[in-house]
């Protein structure tokens, strides 16, 4: 029998929620949080991931993340993962569709491309896929360039397959987040520093270590150090604690150290 959309009242309810001026519009991040927390209770999932990032250069551009899943991997154990990521992204075909296609309409599920038994014979899967707890994933794309695509996925660690109802309130909600992503990028920045300058921060006020936010964020360890002293330069202090400090107040530290996806 074929897979039908049922749109309940309370689906209603929720779109209507996120399409309607988000309660932290002033914080730095590429999408409300609220967004995302919306997105996660309309779309049962354990996970939503917003991401962009170069395919060729294998370089994040933005990532945020909510997750109701426990960590299961150590710094080397994610390393190694996401090197293998990148080895077999242009092989795996639910991984670069859109930069393959072009399609940044359509959105898909990891079953569109592969049955169960298929997908967990892929190296994708053996290398990465399992070690994330990555079983289900449906993946909807904003407008961007093929090469460079911002992506909504959303994962499942076990359990039933993403639904027919779930693609098409992705499908309707589409435009409506693509607005809020540009009106977080298009606004003038409050302060000295960049949006990315702003989030690598945050991590360092959570006590992350420059090897732990190189992993976050998926860049080189040297490229953490060279972010740090431009900030360290924009906001004219010699110390990760000055930065925060001077960035963020005395206040925010809790409130940081709770935010989602942290």
């Amino acid at each position: 029998m074929a897979d039908r959309m049922t749109v309940t009242n309370r689906d209603l309810r929720a779109m209507l929620r996120l399409v309607a001026s988000p309660d932290d519009e002033n914080a730095p991040e590429p999408l409300p949080w609220s967004v995302l927390a919306g997105l996660q209770e309309l779309i049962s999932c354990d996970t939503v991931t917003f991401v962009q990032f170069d395919a060729q250069r294998r370089e994040v551009l933005l990532g945020q993340e909510i997750s109701d899943a426990k960590p299961g991997l150590d710094e080397q154990q994610w390393n190694d993962a996401l090197r293998a990521f990148w080895s077999h992204y242009w092989n795996t075909a639910s991984c670069c569709y859109p930069d393959v296609t072009g399609d940044l309409v359509s959105v898909t599920r990891q079953s569109d491309f592969y049955t169960d038994r298929e997908l967990h014979a892929l190296p994708m899967y053996a290398d990465y896929l399992k070690a994330v707890s990555g079983e289900r994933e449906m993946m909807l794309c904003l407008p961007s360039t093929p090469g460079r695509v911002v992506r909504l996925l959303f994962w499942r660690t076990s359990g039933r397959d993403f639904s027919e109802r779930d693609r098409g309130l992705l499908t309707l909600l589409r435009p409506h987040l693509h607005t809020a992503f540009q009106r977080r990028r298009s606004r003038p920045c409050s302060g000295p520093l960049t949006l990315r300058q702003v989030e690598l921060l945050r991590l360092v006020a959570i006590g992350f270590t420059n090897s732990q936010i190189a992993r976050r964020l998926s860049i080189a360890e040297p490229t953490v150090r060279k972010h740090l002293e431009h900030v360290f330069e924009r906001l004219q202090v010699t110390s990760r604690t000055a930065a925060v400090t001077r960035a963020f107040g005395q206040e925010p530290f809790d409130a940081i150290s709770r935010a989602p996806g942290s």
